[in-house]
């Protein structure tokens, strides 16, 4: 169009009389003219003039107006619609009813009315116009939404989906996808992963998706624990989102070392650990409500934990998967998702459950996102350590300075100070790259402080396999009794010609312990329990402790990036 009040328009009329007083008619209202005299001469002005609006003769030469309609609206781009009103003399129901279903939208009777022919000429021009601007916010809302999906791409995939042990596949329903899946590696090269199922579909759905990732990412980056990182989801989405949305999901903590996983599940479908050895699969129901339904003050999550061997993988997935449906409605179930786990091999399992929901749905529409998750027990060696990107690379932040900080008895029962201590570290910009290795050293002198130094507990009770149980069990316990006591760090940075030097003293108010006669059980030691000390001297450059053995100090230096 050339603009919203001006039309071109194009005259297909074998009648030169009728053609000269058309465009007599029409050029008097200020639109411009096309002419044809045949039909296929009407086709060819279509794809070189772009008429707005055609107005053609039924009966034409070497192509009648009824093929030339066929044609344009066989050919034509649906998103440019050409209103076309055909001009005849027939006044038979069923021809003129066939003028509408080869691609007219109206007819027009000879002789003209010139004021019929003018009305007709303003409606149409109203609709192109209106055609015209939908097909302007259209665009711009293609625009929008591209950039939001990029935006929302990065934001919710920006974690570790890419490890050898993951494997997803998220199938949604439109452009924003209604599920959700994050995996983060901790600090101490655990992982993280959550999927989730908001309540509905699309960009409604995928909104509440970005809080949650943010905070997902952001706190399991920084060492919270998983039930503080859950705390914060819940807290979030329970404040930004509207009456009767929410988010189904399963939350799953991995520690690498000590092979556990623990389960969170709020309203999902039940998941599937699938044992190596055995080739049994152990069904997890969910124990929580979904996330965004509770206030802070009422969540109270409930975890499972479970004891995984090398190869053990954990499945979960949406409620999509099971309740998809065939032609005939029928939904796919629980049995026949189950039937995966005990007739194919494991390595195939995964690709098996899509495989079949996608023959068991056929030419049936999907009706809700499909996604589906598996992570697998594997040693850590595999993995490595997350490596956190210092993005500059250079001596910055706080360079010369000391902190002392110290935690009492009401702290030490609820407050988990390793995220906040490695913040702090790592505003050292040198520092950030080691995020992973001082995460490792600060947690392990804090639980060793507080564990052996406070809580006055015995490493000895975790040498049995089952042991691990009866110790949380127990620092649980103690962990609530306590009334006096303390853990104290002290941390020191100095700036070096290549890099920097940290000092670090962790000091409780136990009653400390033998270091001579500790370190010889260690050198010894083959049971689960008694990493830390090993795993401290390989991470700093010195450690030293106290003659009382109630405090310890570990040096590290950093150098400088490379340049090269």
């Amino acid at each position: 169009m050339n603009n919203r009040s001006s039309l071109r328009i194009l005259i297909a009329d074998d009648n030169e009389t009728d053609r000269i007083i058309l465009n007599r008619i029409v050029t008097s209202e200020g639109h411009e003219v096309v002419m044809a005299s045949h039909g296929g001469e009407a086709l060819q002005q279509y794809h070189d003039a772009h008429p707005d609006l055609i107005l053609l003769d039924v009966l034409m030469p070497v192509m009648d107006g009824l093929e030339v309609a066929r044609k344009i609206r066989q050919f034509s781009d649906p998103e440019n619609y050409v209103p076309i009103i055909f001009l005849t003399s027939l006044i038979d129901p069923n021809a003129l009813a066939e003028c509408l279903d080869c691609g007219g939208d109206d007819f027009l009777s000879k002789p003209y009315d010139r004021t019929i022919l003018k009305a007709k000429i303003k409606a149409f021009g109203r609709m192109r116009s209106m055609q015209a601007k939908l097909g302007d916010h259209n665009r711009q809302l293609l625009i929008e939404q591209q950039v939001a999906k990029t935006i929302f791409d990065r934001v919710a995939h920006s974690g570790c989906l890419e490890l050898s042990n993951i494997n997803y596949s998220i199938s949604p329903l439109s452009v924003f996808n209604g599920d959700t899946v994050l995996a983060e590696r901790k600090p101490d090269g655990g992982m993280h992963l959550f999927l989730g199922d908001f309540t509905g579909h699309g960009l409604p759905a995928a909104i509440g998706a970005m809080p949650l990732a943010e905070i997902f990412y952001g706190m399991t980056a920084k060492g919270f624990s998983m039930e503080e990182v859950l705390r914060e989801m819940n807290n979030k989405l329970s404040q930004v989102l509207p009456t009767g949305i929410f988010c189904c999901g399963c939350f799953i903590g991995i520690d690498f070392y000590e092979r556990i996983a623990t389960l969170w599940i709020g309203g999902l479908p039940d998941i599937i650990c699938y044992r190596s050895k055995t080739q049994e699969a152990e069904v997890y129901g969910s124990e929580n409500l979904p996330l965004g339904i509770l206030s802070a003050e009422k969540f109270n999550p409930k975890f499972t934990g479970l004891s995984l061997d090398f190869g053990d993988e954990l499945f979960v997935w949406s409620d999509g998967i099971i309740e998809s449906r065939n032609e005939l409605g029928e939904f796919f179930g629980e049995q026949r998702l189950l039937d995966c786990f005990n007739d194919t091999p494991q390595e195939s399992i995964f690709h098996s459950i899509l495989n079949r929901v996608e023959q068991f749905v056929g030419q049936a529409n999907a009706d809700d996102d499909l996604t589906l998750l598996s992570v697998k027990m594997v040693d850590i060696g595999e993995l490595g350590l997350p490596n956190y990107k210092n993005q500059r690379g250079s001596l910055g932040g706080p360079l010369d300075w000391s902190l002392s900080y110290t935690l009492r008895p009401l702290s030490l029962k609820a407050f988990n100070p390793l995220p906040l201590v490695l913040s702090i570290i790592t505003e050292v910009e040198g520092l950030r790259n080691l995020s992973g290795q001082l995460y490792t050293l600060i947690a392990e002198l804090y639980t060793n402080a507080l564990d052996h130094g406070v809580l006055e507990l015995d490493s000895a009770i975790k040498a049995a396999p089952n042991g691990f149980a009866q110790y949380y069990l127990k620092r649980e316990q103690q962990l609530e009794a306590v009334d006096q006591g303390y853990v104290s760090f002290h941390i020191h940075h100095k700036p070096l010609n290549v890099g920097g030097r940290l000092t670090l003293t962790i000091e409780d108010s136990g009653k400390g312990f033998d270091i001579d006669q500790v370190q010889q059980r260690m050198e010894s030691n083959i049971s689960y329990s008694g990493r830390g000390i090993p795993l401290i001297k390989e991470i700093c450059d010195e450690v030293a402790y106290s003659s009382t053995g109630n405090a310890v100090s570990v040096v590290l230096t950093w150098p400088l990036a490379s340049t090269d």
